[in-house]
């Protein structure tokens, strides 16, 4: 009996190990996989995946990797910038891609709208030009290029506390189906990054617009979309607020994934595909 007894005792030991290991093993990925999440993101004291910057995608570069990681000395803090910015300054990370800079003096003045016309309709956004002008100038800038066109929102969250939709990476073309197990899924940005702006007292609430980062001022292409209130630290510059077109979101979030990634989110089941963005300035 006493031989039962120890065996038993040892066996769960063993599995009590096993599942530490697992959690470890878990929160790890997290940390590692997601800028946002893409893409290591804090919901409500717990660290889930988004780099947004997914910045990000499922890359560890992060999820929401929207760009590579800039240097230090890439760009200031944006606590230091007052709003509406008068100088914008983007850093080339990319030389290879050749990019298109947007102007580095911002029309801060002016007031923008935008809509992202998708294959299942309009999403209207008003822009945040006197709270976040950097990002708002880059935005309009990549519109004009037609950066966006023709690409696919290639992460959704449905659970875990983060409710988005994220949209802006070149490399999710929308000629092809997309998977999760696609490494560099979620890492393309537009060639430069830039730093973050608006994150005191940042909330992401219902219809926020917000930009996906791989960390501190790695700001690029990739946005998200929030579709339901979302408890997320204020890392990611909030840019605009959705004025028409929630209900498209919400109905791809019901519609679900077509697959998971490892550190949580998805592809969309139901396909968001970029035709163009629209930039209306009075």
């Amino acid at each position: 009996m006493a031989g039962n007894r120890e065996r038993q005792r040892k066996r769960a030991r063993e599995r009590y190990e096993r599942q530490q290991e697992q959690r470890l093993q878990r929160r790890r990925k997290i940390r590692q996989r997601f800028g946002i999440g893409a893409a290591a993101v804090l919901i409500v004291g717990l660290a889930v995946g988004l780099t947004l910057a997914f910045a990000g995608g499922p890359a560890s570069k992060p999820t929401a990797k929207a760009s590579a990681t800039a240097s230090p000395s890439a760009s200031s803090s944006a606590a230091a910038v007052a709003e509406p910015a008068h100088h914008c300054t983007y850093t080339v990370s990319d030389k290879s891609s050749k990019p298109s800079l947007p102007p580095a003096t911002p029309d801060y003045n002016a007031a923008y709208k935008a809509t992202i016309n998708t294959n299942l309709g309009k999403i209207q956004i008003s822009l945040l030009n006197s709270k976040a002008t950097c990002a708002v100038n880059s935005f309009a800038h990549l519109a004009a290029v037609n950066f966006w066109n023709t690409t696919q929102c290639h992460r959704l969250s449905t659970d875990g506390g983060l409710y988005i939709l994220q949209c802006g990476d070149p490399t999710a073309s929308g000629k092809k189906a997309l998977s999760c197990s696609t490494p560099t899924l979620g890492s393309g940005g537009p060639g430069y990054v830039f730093a973050d702006e608006n994150l005191k007292g940042a909330t992401y609430n219902t219809g926020t617009v917000a930009m996906a980062n791989s960390g501190p001022n790695t700001n690029g292409s990739q946005f998200f979309l929030v579709y339901k209130n979302t408890s997320l630290p204020p890392n990611y510059t909030p840019f605009g607020n959705i004025t028409s077109g929630l209900d498209i979101l919400q109905n791809v979030a019901k519609a679900g994934t077509t697959c998971t990634y490892q550190a949580g989110g998805g592809v969309p089941k139901e396909k968001v595909i970029i035709n163009s963005v629209t930039i209306q300035k009075s």
